[in-house]
């Protein structure tokens, strides 16, 4: 399909062979697919998501070979600029839901200790359907911190989101807290997580992925001075 992929890799004892396919069409973020980062013209990426691809293989470890299958989160965005200099650095989540829905969310942090106005996200409806979340719509709550002993930096690894026009109210927790890339020229955290919540009057489940930085030090190559 035109959405589908294989996908093989190895390093070492370990190797992966996957095939994803894709369960619906693709998802546009921000406005016609130009995701604003903060203001003034070139500020911006084109941003697109595959947000539930099924996906199955095996992992191979050593001589023992693990067949696998799940659902896959595909991301799509470039852009020619970086955060602007008053910006210091994001936390993004992208959610899969077990009732079918979607979301992915992200806030940029401000040297100030505030959020960009283009912080935003989209909520995925379980029929495919799209909304536009925007700044005033949602709350992040940071509410563990997990100190990493190799750069010193002190990432939440348990967070609250609230969507209060979605009747939408999360905890999302790493499932391990040493999630860190130290590595050049920047580090910083992203890893899986597990959600759980209301919508509405329902119960919610779901996990995912959160990419946090700006917490070990500057973003090389990304921000303005």
């Amino acid at each position: 399909g035109p959405h589908d992929f294989r996908l093989r890799a190895g390093e070492g004892e370990v190797t992966i062979d996957l095939t994803l396919r894709s369960q619906r069409e693709p998802v546009i973020h921000g406005r016609d697919g130009v995701s604003q980062k903060s203001e003034g013209a070139g500020r911006a990426s084109h941003y697109y998501s595959l947000t539930r691809l099924k996906t199955e293989g095996t992992v191979r470890i050593g001589k023992t070979t693990h067949s696998v299958s799940g659902l896959t989160w595909f991301d799509h965005e470039w852009a020619t600029n970086q955060l602007a200099a008053h910006q210091t650095g994001w936390d993004w989540f992208s959610l899969q839901f077990d009732n079918g829905a979607e979301l992915m969310i992200f806030q940029i942090r401000t040297k100030d200790g505030g959020r960009d106005p283009y912080s935003s996200g989209t909520w995925i409806a379980p029929d495919g359907s799209t909304r536009k979340i925007d700044l005033a719509d949602f709350t992040l709550e940071a509410v563990e911190w997990w100190p990493s002993p190799k750069t010193k930096g002190r990432y939440p690894v348990v967070w609250k989101i609230s969507i209060p026009s979605l009747e939408l109210a999360l905890t999302t927790r790493a499932r391990f807290s040493e999630q860190e890339l130290a590595a050049e020229p920047f580090s910083y955290w992203e890893g899986t997580i597990a959600a759980d919540g209301q919508l509405g009057k329902s119960p919610l489940h779901g996990k995912g992925y959160l990419e946090m930085t700006g917490y070990a030090g500057g973003i090389v190559g990304m921000q303005a001075k």
